[in-house]
């Protein structure tokens, strides 16, 4: 079996209330721990230099996909384990990635991460799997500096089976208050790209959007499994796709405009919901008005 040299390489902005977790995971997995750093204004190097973490710095950008490619440059081992700083790695899973490495040839790995939201594994919602490539060989991967897009890949990957040992688990939001806030630096780059793709504003998207995003993660996601986390999840989502096309707006200088076929809009939007509860949600819905009759 060949020895195999891994770096763990770690994207930071402010991260001391997550960062020390997520070292303490990799620190036997990992040869080298990479961090490179926007310029935190509080203890994240302290904590990474007490790990014997090689540091560097990136300029400042809202969100992390422009430093990744500079942060992976910084590695010197064959295998990169990128790993966010409110992610932690697991036994298992560092056993499992060691024994894909060694024994499978392959170039990347995709990695399933168990999303921790409000204090709960979201499992459904389209929050899990999650599937993301994590582990892989330097020079296999390519990120793109735009939010979100998945990134270039070379060679064979695997991926791995969707289990709970299998799993990345990932420290996600912890309260409502970080969510918007990252909802509205997201929003705006969001709208940013919109513009330059050519998007032409058009004020049913304020309705359509938001609702077939409720629909995908609360109904088709299957959501409503979540519980009340499910059904808080999809409406944050939804409301998120309202902020986009409402700053596209406002970037439109809030340009007014009649709003016709209203009816019909609104009549879609109400077909596509008795849709989907009919689809996929019909005991949820049906015992939720048992227990309100049962009230009455």
């Amino acid at each position: 079996m060949k020895q195999i040299k891994i770096s763990a390489v770690i994207n930071t902005y402010n991260e001391e209330k997550n960062i020390g977790r997520c070292l303490d995971s990799v620190k036997d997995f990992a040869d080298e721990i990479v961090v490179v750093d926007m310029y935190s204004s509080d203890k994240t190097l302290e904590i990474a230099k007490k790990y014997g973490a090689k540091i560097y710095h990136h300029e400042y950008t809202r969100y992390v996909e422009p430093a990744r490619n500079f942060a992976i440059s910084k590695a010197s081992d064959d295998w990169i384990f990128l790993i966010d700083a409110d992610e932690e790695l697991t036994p298992q899973l560092a056993k499992s990635l060691k024994i894909v490495a060694e024994n499978d040839g392959v170039g990347y790995v995709e990695i399933p991460r168990k999303n921790i939201i409000f204090g709960k594994w979201i499992e459904h919602s389209r929050w899990w799997p999650d599937y993301l490539i994590k582990f892989f060989k330097k020079g296999k991967i390519k990120f793109s500096n735009k939010i979100h897009v998945p990134p270039q890949t070379l060679g064979v990957g695997r991926r791995l089976e969707a289990t709970e040992g299998n799993a990345l688990i990932h420290h996600n939001f912890q309260s409502v208050a970080q969510f918007v806030d990252r909802l509205n630096r997201y929003t705006d780059i969001q709208a940013e790209e919109l513009q330059r793709s050519g998007y032409n504003f058009d004020w049913k998207d304020l309705l359509i959007r938001p609702s077939n995003e409720f629909f995908s993660r609360f109904f088709a996601g299957e959501g409503y499994k979540d519980g009340l986390h499910g059904l808080v999840l999809a409406i944050l989502q939804a409301f998120s796709e309202l902020v986009v096309y409402l700053k596209v707006w406002e970037q439109n200088k809030f340009k007014g405009e009649d709003i016709k076929d209203l009816d019909k809009t609104t009549q879609k939007i109400i077909s596509d919901f008795l849709f989907w509860q009919r689809k996929t949600a019909v005991g949820f819905f049906k015992k939720i008005r048992l227990r309100i009759k049962g009230k009455i």
